[in-house]
């Protein structure tokens, strides 16, 4: 069986300006600054909502299971690792550790959807939904969303993972490391600042 591989046109068939010099496909970039936005937007109306709010924000955060925001953010962060050696191993031709190390990074990307359904389930439990309290609302619309990501994400592992260029792999972890660094700034904000 023949491999196919994604392709795009090379870097000298179109110009893409700053965004060539970047790792991976630059429309990847694109989508990147695009999903940034949209979670920047998202956190800043957070912060005005929580303004109004700050002694239901506190109650309601209190409410969150930090060590389960501080298992994910391990998770996400030592998945980032992963992604970041699958880069490394396949630049240096070692194609099933580059491989291997994705299934890593994958593996850590499951987990941080175990764990965040089950932090889901918790909340669920205690009468806390979207309609309970500004704060959950976000809570559950914003992490929510980081969560679809994360599915989006473990999709674009599995493809690049099978269609293994260097070019593919560094696409596909640039989405990877977005996801977790939407995470880094999501958790604070949610589980931690007061």
């Amino acid at each position: 069986m023949t491999q196919v591989e994604l392709s795009s046109p090379s870097r000298a068939e179109s110009d893409w300006g700053p965004l060539s010099a970047l790792p991976g496909n630059p429309l990847m970039w694109v989508l990147i600054a695009s999903e940034l936005a949209v979670f920047g937007a998202a956190l800043i109306g957070y912060a005005g909502v929580r303004v109004r709010d700050p002694v239901g924000f506190a109650a309601a955060q209190d409410q969150l299971d930090r060590l389960a925001g501080t298992i994910n953010t391990a998770a996400l962060l030592t998945s980032g690792l992963f992604a970041a050696l699958a880069n490394l191993a396949r630049e240096a031709g070692r194609r099933a550790t580059a491989r291997l190390f994705l299934g890593c990074a994958a593996a850590l990307g499951v987990l941080f959807l175990v764990v965040k359904g089950v932090e889901y389930s918790a909340e669920l439990a205690a009468g806390n939904d979207l309609d309970s309290s500004p704060f959950f609302t976000l809570y559950f619309l914003v992490t929510g969303f980081h969560a679809l990501h994360v599915v989006l994400g473990l999709v674009i592992l599995a493809l690049v993972a099978r269609f293994d260029t260097p070019e593919n792999i560094e696409t596909g972890t640039a989405f990877w490391h977005m996801i977790d660094l939407v995470w880094i700034v999501i958790f604070p904000c949610f589980y931690l600042l007061r």
